[in-house]
């Protein structure tokens, strides 16, 4: 409960103000929009290109999303705020990582269409999959994102911390979807991607049972 409270609060202020979702969607859009110029070579692009493209998009999106969602809570003292209210640490780690989802998931949502329009992705026959491939990152993401994300609040050169830091642990889950996503895009079938799935799925479940425990030292510390 206080998880979802937590999460509730961010999404309240990112509906009354949208803008984390969509500077980190504009940002995103506008990285498609620049390979798509710079790399599409004609159809076969798509099976090269477009995978990388989605997914280095969504990337840059999340850092983006994460620095603005920490800056919040830099703000007239927010975070030392919420740690003195009786929540536990773990529930702001849960609250905050699902808000990070959502915010992920919606930028996804606008980037794989624009990728898929620029690169003359089928979403009929191809959407599916992605849409498999966003769901088991998504979380990894936020969880990584969540937890070192809190290591800037108190850091001058907080992005590129939250950069250096975040890229080599994202890097099984991106090597994962890329991967699986061009093994898509070449026509296996979705049963045959089920490695990559499950390594997503695993990178997930170690970093927000990490987080759980180790947030309340990092957030203290």
């Amino acid at each position: 409960m206080q998880a979802l409270l937590i999460a509730r609060k961010d999404l309240a202020i990112e509906i009354a103000t949208g803008e984390i979702v969509t500077t980190s969607a504009f940002f995103a859009v506008l990285v498609v929009v620049i390979a798509s110029l710079a790399f599409y070579a004609g159809p076969e692009s798509k099976v090269s290109v477009a995978p990388g493209v989605i997914w280095v998009a969504v990337a840059f999106a999340a850092v983006l999303s994460l620095s603005r969602t920490w800056q919040r809570e830099r703000e007239e003292g927010a975070l030392s705020g919420l740690l003195v209210t009786p929540t536990a640490r773990s529930a702001i780690f849960a609250g905050k990582a699902l808000g990070m989802a959502v915010f992920i998931t919606l930028v996804e949502i606008v980037v794989v269409p624009v990728t898929a329009l620029f690169f003359n992705v089928d979403l009929v026959a191809m959407g599916p999959g992605i849409a498999m491939f966003c769901l088991a990152a998504t979380p990894g993401i936020a969880a990584v994102g969540t937890l070192f994300g809190v290591m800037t609040v108190r850091t001058r050169a907080r992005d590129l911390v939250l950069a250096s830091v975040l890229f080599p642990l994202l890097a099984p889950t991106l090597l994962s979807a890329v991967a699986g996503t061009r093994e898509l895009f070449n026509g296996v079938p979705i049963a045959g991607l089920v490695d990559y799935l499950e390594l997503m799925g695993v990178f997930a479940f170690v970093f927000t049972a990490g987080g759980l425990w180790m947030f309340e030292i990092l957030i203290e510390g």
